[in-house]
């Protein structure tokens, strides 16, 4: 069963407690592709890219088993770039720099050979064009998933709201579904965004874990403690990546393989923040992943006697 990702693939220049990177490798394509490509092997890209954007880094999406003939290479423009700071506490950040160069003017082509994929990642990008990548599919996937921000809410609201309509599974943070449903309460956010169209949604709290709902139906996820977190950019694309492509691989979407795959995309996130960019994310083995997957099952799983008064 095959994954489609439409989203950025960017350049990034990271600031954090733990040091500082010049331009390095980015974007939500980028994460989500190589977190998926540890559980599923046939993928595809729709994305914009500059002609500055190294061929090395093209190389190894292809390596990892992403079929890159819907990346559009501009030439004589620049692709996307995205600077900022983290706090010391790590899930606040400041953007420092924002050039939308390729990505102000992208529209997402769809190759003939990409028609009839069965399972859809819509990374981050304008409503508008999450809208138009899913008019533009012939035959609609078994699972579509997208990923939105506050922005989107500040300025797009409206148009956001059309697209939350064609999707089925909504990824977020807490702070985003607070903002979306304009409710404290993430239980009865919940309900107020899956009314808005989508039938599950999961909501991210970081260091704290992730919820997945789905009718009357609650999982919870626990985060790995992690000692040392060196860079958080690409975590929540890392976790919709793992979480899709363990999806895909398995072409199950029922609830229950829903809470396998909140393990999965757990798991591969917390391997995305040990290092910068999409470094840990390229290392990483078949047996690091499986003995991180076990960690969280360990992590999640307890017996219990007790005795009722």
């Amino acid at each position: 069963m095959s994954l489609l990702t439409v989203g950025s693939v960017a350049f990034d220049a990271i600031e954090t407690p733990f040091g500082k990177t010049d331009k390095i490798i980015g974007g939500a394509a980028t994460y989500i592709s190589l977190a998926a490509s540890m559980y599923q092997k046939e993928q595809k890209i729709v994305a914009v890219v500059g002609d500055d954007f190294p061929q090395e880094m093209i190389n190894k999406l292809q390596n990892r088993g992403v079929d890159t003939e819907g990346l559009q290479i501009k030439q004589g423009e620049k692709s996307f770039f995205w600077s900022g700071k983290y706090h010391n506490d790590m899930n606040t950040r400041d953007t420092l720099i924002t050039e939308l160069n390729v990505l102000e003017n992208f529209d997402p082509l769809i190759p003939d050979n990409y028609q009839g994929t069965e399972y859809l990642m819509l990374g981050n990008l304008t409503p508008k064009v999450q809208t138009t990548v899913i008019g533009r599919l012939k035959q609609r996937p078994k699972l579509i998933a997208m990923d939105t921000m506050n922005f989107w809410m500040d300025i797009a609201y409206d148009d956001l709201r059309e697209t939350l309509k064609l999707v089925d599974l909504l990824i977020i943070n807490d702070e985003e579904a607070r903002q979306l449903s304009k409710v404290s309460s993430l239980v009865t956010a919940s309900r107020i965004i899956r009314d808005m169209g989508p039938k599950y949604l999961i909501i991210k709290k970081g260091e704290h874990g992730a919820l997945l709902f789905h009718e009357d139906k609650i999982f919870v996820a626990p985060a790995l403690p992690i000692e040392e977190v060196f860079d958080p950019t690409g975590a929540g694309d890392s976790f919709a990546g793992g979480f899709m492509g363990y999806i895909s691989q398995t072409n199950d979407i029922s609830f229950e393989n829903m809470k396998r795959a909140l393990i999965a995309g757990s798991a591969t996130a917390s391997f995305c923040v040990e290092k910068f960019g999409t470094q840990r994310l390229e290392e990483i083995s078949q047996e690091d992943l499986q003995k991180r997957i076990q960690q969280f099952v360990e992590l999640a799983n307890f017996e219990m006697t007790y005795q009722l008064a």
